[in-house]
This record gives C-alpha cells, structure tokens and sequence, in this order.
C-alpha cells in the first residue's frame, strides 16, 4: 500500500473515488498550452469547477434569502442585538 503523505488521507482516498470519466471539448491552444506546462487538466479542471459552483451556490443563496437577512437588519437596527446586556466585548 503507498504511503500518503496528505494531513488528512480518508479525505483524499474519498475525493478520489468518488471522481467520475467525463468528456469535455477544449480549445485546441488551450489545450496544448496546458499540456506543453504539464498541467493535470483533471485536477484543473476539478478545481476550478469547484471554485464555480461554489459561487454560484453563494450567490444564489444570497439572492433567495434577500428578504430575510433584511428583515433581520431592520430587527436588530430597531431592537437591538438579542442577549446584548449580556455582552462583553
């Protein structure tokens, strides 16, 4: 068995496995760039993908909960934050 050297090797082991085949279409410039810099285009690709959905995820969780988080503002704004005598900082 290799020895791995990542802080936390269940996470890699899962990550890994839970990776799937695709096909993608990339330009061919890119493309040869990329492989002329040894890049690994899957892990690339994973990465920056990730990156994407991650802010897409934040931005349309901020869009859906406009409303609320306004609300929220106005309430703490007009009455103050809650348990706010009990602070010490």
């Amino acid at each position: 068995m290799p020895v791995q050297t990542s802080a936390s090797p269940r996470h890699v082991r899962s990550r890994q496995s839970l990776k799937r085949a695709t096909n993608l279409s990339l330009s061919t410039d890119v493309l040869n760039a990329a492989k002329a810099l040894d890049l690994n285009l899957s892990q690339v690709c994973d990465d920056y993908l990730r990156q994407l959905v991650r802010q897409e995820q934040e931005r349309r969780w901020r869009s859906e909960h406009t409303d609320f988080v306004a609300t929220y503002n106005a309430t703490i704004e007009a009455e103050g934050l809650p348990l706010e005598q009990w602070r010490t900082f």
